[in-house]
């Protein structure tokens, strides 16, 4: 059974474990070493977990199995560079389970978990995603999610075609 909390600090080197191998396992093989090397030593650090756990602009969850990180999800504000964003957007920042945590319920949990902290009355929700990862499309999209725009992602030196997602919350 996959169990999905709240992060605490106590969580950050975990985070940093389970981000890199999460990203590594997903998409390990599009990038050279070297680039692949500098993208996890500045994307996946305990201290950059730690500074959005103690941020109220920031969600930071935490999927475990048996004791042990297997996944984990990232909301906040948004900074996905699309001129409609503005200061009250939200975003979903980052969603990964290791593979052999894959097809149990466990993402969809973890997404909605974000979902229900990011939704405020008329807030423009937004998810970048990279231009290849198809199934990540079509799940977002049954979210209603759109496409609204591109942009560059830097792994090192690699620059990855990343699709902007959006969608309005018309809560009343």
């Amino acid at each position: 059974m996959i169990t999905i909390r709240l992060a605490t600090v106590d969580d950050a080197a975990a985070l940093e474990s389970v981000g890199r191998e999460t990203f590594t396992e997903t998409f390990g093989h599009l990038y050279p070493p070297k680039d692949l090397k500098a993208f996890l030593d500045s994307a996946h650090l305990a201290e950059n977990y730690r500074a959005w756990i103690a941020s109220d602009a920031y969600g930071v969850w935490i999927a475990e199995q048996d004791g042990q990180a297997v996944g984990y999800a990232v909301a906040g504000t948004c900074d996905l560079p699309h001129p409609d964003v503005t200061p009250t957007c939200g975003e979903l920042k980052r969603i990964y389970l290791l593979n052999r945590a894959q097809n149990g319920g466990a993402g969809t949990r973890l997404m909605t978990a974000c979902f229900d902290w990011l939704v405020k009355p008329g807030r423009r929700l937004w998810i970048g995603v990279w231009s290849e990862n198809h199934g990540a499309q079509r799940l977002y999209g049954r979210h209603g999610f759109t496409k609204v725009g591109e942009y560059e992602f830097p792994v090192g030196e690699v620059r990855d075609r990343e699709f902007v997602l959006s969608r309005q919350y018309n809560l009343k």
